[in-house]
């Protein structure tokens, strides 16, 4: 019987090496890993935490709670206690009770389960350790066992070589768009900034011809077809710069690698996080993705956050989105505002395209929330 679920377990492992190994996203490389670290441990609970480097995890996902339950925790975990200790020696670290652990801390968020019986496993490559497996509330014992163990120390081992290969794949891709933006430069410069110094020229003549009364409608004519052929150059360009991996990824996986790019170049402490949100068509996720571009863009250029927090999820069958800053904060109800902040009017009406509603919740000194819901 013993032999029988050994292989069993074996078999399971062996098709999710088989699937890690096909999969070039790391987003879904980890949903993977974490369900089926809890499948083999045989976990009510597991979790897959990646360090940032600051002391937080860039990436923390769970295996076995509500979205709900996830959302009254509150903020993601720091790397302390036995989440740190599990980041800081290559050994796993089991036991019947977490709560005997020297590094246990008793404090939980009052919506945090108790947990009891862990096991913790760091996921070791190349450069260091690169995240953990956490198993906590073995099913049907008192706590997790030898093969538990062997079990997930092997599923860690290719948990490893799957999460370098995929951020292998997403640098090429990276490397890629790069290329692709300079490519786009060079078209802008060679086609639309010629026409559009045509367009200056020519109305430069048609303004000279008719200060001395001469006849421009010729020169007008000329004006009026240069301005179209940068106008149709412009559009042409501006669909190719369209985030073309909405359709291809989705825009949770689109709007997780903007927030990283962002906390890379900005340095900046922003928090995502993401629970199920309804799918839309791609034009309608790529209005609600320029929304919260611009929201992102407010906060970190105009609003001086020190702490910027994206929420997408799902608002009862419509898909809500909000992002809140701690910055300086305005008057929302300022009369002249939109006149003033064209992004603010971009964002409303963008949103009444979609169909749904947009709040802008900021008072000086307060911080400003941005609230977007569209009909999924």
């Amino acid at each position: 019987m013993v032999e029988d679920r050994d292989s069993a377990a074996f078999r399971t492992l062996s098709d999710v090496v088989l699937t890690l190994a096909a999969e070039r996203e790391v987003e879904p490389v980890l949903q993977r890993l974490v369900h089926a670290a809890r499948e083999l441990g045989g976990a009510r609970y597991a979790a897959l935490g990646v360090p940032d480097g600051d002391g937080g995890f860039a990436r923390f996902i769970t295996s076995g709670m509500s979205d709900e339950l996830i959302a009254a925790m509150g903020p993601l975990p720091r790397t302390h206690g036995m989440l740190g200790a599990m980041l800081e020696s290559r050994d796993p670290y089991r036991s019947p009770d977490i709560h005997a652990h020297e590094r246990f801390r008793g404090w939980w968020p009052s919506a945090h389960p108790d947990m009891r019986s862990f096991l913790g496993v760091p996921i070791v490559a190349r450069g260091g350790i690169i995240g953990a497996l956490y198993l906590t509330e073995k099913e049907g014992a008192a706590g997790f066992s030898d093969a538990d163990e062997r079990l997930i120390v092997l599923l860690a081992a290719h948990a490893a070589i799957a999460i370098e290969n995929a951020r292998l794949y997403e640098r090429s891709r990276e490397l890629s768009i790069v290329e692709e933006r300079n490519r786009l430069a060079r078209e802008l410069h060679d086609s639309v900034t010629q026409q559009l110094f045509g367009v200056v020229l020519a109305a430069e003549s048609a303004g000279e011809l008719i200060a001395r009364g001469d006849a421009a409608g010729e020169q007008l004519e000329r004006l009026q077809a240069l301005a179209r052929g940068a106008m149709e150059e412009l559009r042409s360009v501006v669909f190719e710069l369209r985030p073309a991996s909405l359709e291809a990824e989705g825009l949770a996986h689109v709007l997780r690698k903007h927030v990283e790019v962002l906390r890379r170049v900005t340095g900046r402490e922003i928090e995502l996080r993401i629970a199920s949100p309804p799918v839309l068509g791609a034009a309608a996720a790529g209005q609600v993705f320029r929304i919260a571009q611009e929201a992102l863009q407010n906060a970190l250029r105009h609003a001086d956050a020190d702490r910027i927090e994206v929420r997408l999820s799902d608002g009862g069958g419509r898909l809500a989105l909000s992002v809140t800053d701690d910055g300086r904060g305005f008057d929302a109800a300022a009369p002249g505002l939109r006149g003033r902040r064209l992004g603010l009017t971009s964002m409303e009406e963008r949103a009444a395209e979609l169909g749904g509603r947009l709040a802008i919740d900021s008072r000086p000194g307060a911080g400003t929330t941005v609230r977007l819901e569209v009909p999924a």
